[in-house]
């Protein structure tokens, strides 16, 4: 192992005892429109958690994805990096409006919920490496009174494919409102899901930052926390 790469995985690794089911998202001052560029002010050198899994807790056949996160007083932002083998790609994708089932495809997803005694209801938010997206309103609890992809959170997208190097960036912009939590503040939680799918079947690949133990992301009670710091 070169000591460039040692010293990557270093800092990816979690520090002693730290709680591996946490990803912090950190303070900033000042909004900005999604742009899916690793290198702007306002990500490079943020900490990040490491998706590597599949559902039962299974290495994936991928280079790990890459989770960071910010926030303001108004937006949650989240910003993947998406190491890929084969896109599997939607034919003529739609950036301005949302697409549904978007996750018939390749994306990058994350689920969260704000609230601690239902955890069967949360918030579903896509992107794809071209930039479609889709959020929808989950109600485990009571899947009729869910509103699904007919709810409108208000949420940006960006992605951006890099060929070369065989990544893929997505970012997202979150209002807050949308997840019942309109004034943040240090030290707020959230409930945190997140995933991403690769491929086509029967060699789709489905990476998860915390297991879930079953087929299916859908399982609120293995998601993570997102703390705001």
């Amino acid at each position: 192992m070169s000591t460039l790469v040692l010293f990557f995985a270093l800092m990816q690794s979690p520090t002693p005892n730290a709680p591996t089911n946490v990803i912090e998202s950190t303070r900033s001052e000042r909004d900005w429109k999604p742009a899916a560029d690793p290198d702007s002010p306002a990500w490079a050198g943020q900490k990040s958690v490491l998706a590597t899994r599949d559902f039962f807790g299974q290495p994936v056949p991928l280079s790990p994805t890459e989770i960071r996160s910010r926030w303001t007083n108004d937006y949650l932002y989240l910003f993947y990096v998406c190491p890929y083998k084969n896109l599997n790609l939607k034919p003529n994708p739609v950036t301005t409006a949302e697409t549904d089932k978007l996750w018939d495809w390749d994306v990058a997803e994350a689920f969260l919920g704000s609230d601690f005694s239902h955890i069967g209801l949360y918030k579903e938010f896509q992107v794809s490496p071209r930039g479609e997206y889709v959020d929808l309103d989950i109600n485990r609890e009571d899947p009729k009174a869910a509103l699904g992809v007919g709810w409108q959170s208000g949420f940006l997208v960006a992605a951006r494919i890099d060929e070369q190097a065989h990544l893929w960036y997505g970012e997202m912009r979150i209002p807050f409102a949308s997840l019942g939590l309109p004034a943040p503040k240090p030290g707020d939680q959230l409930r945190a899901g997140l995933y991403r799918i690769e491929g086509a079947e029967p060699n789709r690949i489905y990476v998860t930052w915390q297991p879930t133990g079953k087929k299916s992301f859908h399982e609120p009670a293995a998601f993570g926390l997102l703390v705001l710091r």
